[in-house]
């Protein structure tokens, strides 16, 4: 039997974007060294790069130096670069699918998607939000997953994400921001292998509400909160003012920020490292990582495609899976 862990399965993304491009190019970058990963896709859209066509994950290990192993799963129409077409959802779907019960089944060591249209996914007849939602019906642990937002020096956590910024400020809560902390706290000691993980939480107002002078949500919603984590010794402190808790002096103090709103917590991430930054879900039974950018639709099938996110998801994947077999 190998002791080779099992390899990352990737999914398609949307084929009229850049998925089948990033992919090639993260195998040309990691080919040497891995981590080893299999496509689930139309292996005859691999574009510039061999393609192997595997019957089983099992096989990807071998040919991964030589090929990029992918489980061939024919599209039901032709994809045109940056026209999505519906007819092709139903193949995504189960590219996603097909990729957590190989995760569940531990033939392979997490899940790393690539970017979907969800725009084509609805027109479909998909019923949930994106990703992050589907991924919890498919392998949820009891929990709401979180996302965390990972570059070198920086993770952020959203407490609310894809929604207004007025409803989302409207409902925040402190039990809310509990959540969010305590799953991101957890999955720090367990994915990240962190044995006290230190939890920065972001006020909302300008310099953190100066004392309820410029608003009172740090007062009402913040600190309650604060103070319900650190009675459960979690180490959190704040509310910080969130113009100055992204510095490069600031940031050596935490391991993750607990942000309030989506823009506050993807604006530093993407400022710092806009190429390679990783999308991580919390909260679920598998690993699952994705680039931290969209599907490109302007730029597919011109070349022009940056595989750098991909290829740092798929890093961080290897590594969690890693970690977690430290500590199951």
């Amino acid at each position: 039997m190998s002791s080779l862990p099992p390899p990352l399965a990737l999914t398609m993304g949307e084929p009229a974007g850049i998925g089948a491009e990033i992919a090639a190019g993260a195998w040309r970058a990691l080919r040497a060294e891995g981590p080893a990963f299999f496509l689930i896709g139309d292996a005859e859209r691999v574009p510039g790069v061999p393609a192997r066509r595997i019957a089983a994950p099992e096989e990807a290990a071998a040919a991964f130096a030589e090929a990029l192993p992918v489980l061939h799963r024919p599209l039901p129409r032709p994809s045109v670069p940056g026209r999505p077409d519906p007819a092709n959802a139903p193949a995504v779907i189960a590219a996603i699918e097909e990729a957590v019960a190989l995760a569940r089944a531990g033939r392979a060591a997490g899940v790393v998607t690539n970017p979907i249209q969800k725009g084509a996914l609805y027109a479909a007849g998909f019923a949930h939000p994106g990703h992050t939602e589907f991924l919890a019906d498919l392998a949820g642990t009891g929990v709401p997953p979180v996302m965390l937002l990972a570059c070198p020096g920086l993770r952020t956590v959203p407490v609310t994400v894809h929604e207004p910024l007025a409803r989302a400020i409207a409902r925040l809560t402190p039990g809310m921001i509990v959540q969010a902390a305590r799953t991101t706290h957890a999955a720090l000691i367990r994915d990240f292998g962190i044995a006290a993980p230190r939890l920065a939480v972001a006020g909302l107002n300008p310099h953190a509400g100066e004392e309820g002078a410029l608003g009172t949500e740090e007062r009402d919603i913040v600190a309650p909160a604060v103070a319900a984590l650190r009675a459960e010794g979690i180490a959190a402190r704040g509310p910080l003012p969130p113009d100055t808790m992204f510095t490069a002096l600031a940031r050596p103090g935490y391991d993750a920020a607990i942000c309030l709103y989506h823009d506050q917590a993807l604006i530093p991430v993407k400022t710092l490292d806009m190429a390679g930054g990783v999308n991580v879900t919390l909260g679920l039974s598998i690993v699952r990582t994705s680039p931290d950018h969209g599907t490109a639709l302007d730029i597919a099938g011109t070349g022009r495609a940056d595989p750098s996110s991909l290829v740092a998801a798929l890093r961080l994947a290897a590594e969690i899976a890693r970690n977690r077999a430290r500590c199951p």
